[in-house]
C-alpha cells in the first residue's frame, strides 16, 4: 500500500508467501477456498478455554514483537514477517495465511484502511496509524486480536481517535454479562464514539472464535435489537469496534480484501477474543 500524489494508499508489492513447518498442524480451511461450515456453537468447557487463551497469547505476543518494530521507514511486509516467524517459532500457525485465499499471516491496516489490509511494500511514514491483526491457531483452536499503533510522532486528531478507540473496546467488554443480549454490547460502543463525532464501522463485526476462525455469532458494534441472542458464561468471542473520524461508508479494493473509508478519512480499530463468566468477561488475547 504505497500513496499516490494525495497521499492516499495504493495497493503495493507482495512479496513470496511465507512458509510454515509441516509439523505444525493446519486449520481445515488451509488449501481450500473456503472453510467448512462450522456446526458447532459458541459455549466453551473449561479446558477449551484454556487452549484458546494459550493460542492467544501467542498472537498477542506476536503483536507485541512486531509492534517493537514501528517506526518511519519500516514496510508493512517486515511486521507480517516478525509476526509471522513469532507465531510459527511457537508452534502454532498464522490463521490468516491461507483463509480464503488471504496470501499472509496478519493484516496491517494503514490509516484510512479499516480493516483486511495485506502487508506489502508499503513505507510507513511519520504520523501514520497502522493497525495490526493476528490469530494463532493452536492445538484446534483459534486466538484473534488487534491493536492499532502511532508510528512515530503523530497529530492530536489521530492521537486521540486510537486512544478512544481503545477505551470504546473497554466499554463494550464492560458490558459483557451472562443474562444480556448480544447488542448491549454495541450500545455501549457506539454510545462512547458518538459523543466525538466519530462513525462507527457497520458492516464488520466481532465474532464468534474458537473451533472455527470465524463461528456465524455476529458481535456488532452499534446498538440494534435485532441482535437479541443472550450470553451466558462459557461463550467465546471478539470484539473490535471499528471508529472513523469521518462517515462511515467503505470501498473494497481489487483484491477482495482491503476495505477503505470512502471519504478516505482516518480510522482505527482494537480487539480481544473474550470469555464470558460467571460475572462478566475475561480476556483471552493477553501476552
Amino acid at each position: 500500500m504505497p500513496k499516490d500524489s494525495a497521499g492516499r494508499l495504493v495497493p503495493g508489492r507482495l512479496s513470496p508467501t511465507r512458509s510454515v513447518p509441516a509439523t505444525i498442524d493446519r486449520p481445515e480451511y488451509v488449501g481450500k477456498r473456503a472453510p467448512s461450515p462450522y456446526t458447532g456453537g459458541d459455549w466453551y468447557a473449561p479446558d477449551e478455554v484454556e487452549r484458546i487463551r494459550a493460542a492467544g497469547r501467542i498472537a498477542a505476543r506476536a503483536i507485541e514483537a512486531a509492534a517493537a518494530a514501528i517506526r518511519p521507514g519500516v514496510t508493512t511486509d517486515e511486521l507480517d514477517r516478525i509476526a509471522h516467524e513469532y507465531v510459527v517459532a511457537n508452534g502454532a500457525y498464522p490463521s490468516t495465511l491461507g483463509y480464503r485465499g488471504y496470501p499472509k499471516s496478519s493484516c496491517t491496516s494503514v490509516n484510512e484502511v479499516i480493516c483486511h489490509g495485506i502487508p506489502d511494500d508499503t513505507v510507513l511514514a511519520d504520523g501514520d496509524l497502522v493497525n495490526i491483526d493476528v490469530t494463532a491457531y493452536l492445538d484446534g483452536f483459534h486466538g484473534d486480536l488487534n491493536h492499532t499503533f502511532l508510528v512515530g510522532e503523530a497529530g492530536d486528531e489521530a492521537t486521540l481517535l486510537v486512544d478512544r478507540t481503545r477505551e470504546a473496546l473497554a466499554r463494550g467488554i464492560r458490558a459483557v454479562a451472562p443474562g444480556r443480549q448480544i447488542n448491549v454490547i454495541g450500545r455501549a460502543i457506539e454510545a462512547y464514539a458518538k459523543r466525538f463525532g466519530y462513525g462507527v464501522v457497520r458492516d464488520y463485526t466481532g465474532h464468534g472464535v474458537g473451533r472455527a476462525f470465524h463461528s456465524g455469532l455476529v458481535i456488532p458494534h452499534y446498538d440494534s435489537p435485532e441482535f437479541d441472542t443472550v450470553m451466558e458464561p462459557g461463550m467465546v468471542f471478539t470484539i473490535e469496534p471499528m471508529l472513523t473520524l469521518g462517515a462511515i461508508e467503505w470501498d473494497v479494493w481489487a483484491d477482495d480484501w482491503t476495505v477503505v473509508t470512502r471519504d478516505r478519512s482516518l480510522t482505527a480499530q482494537f480487539e480481544h477474543t473474550l470469555v464470558v463468566t460467571d460475572k462478566g468477561a475475561e480476556i483471552l488475547t493477553l501476552p
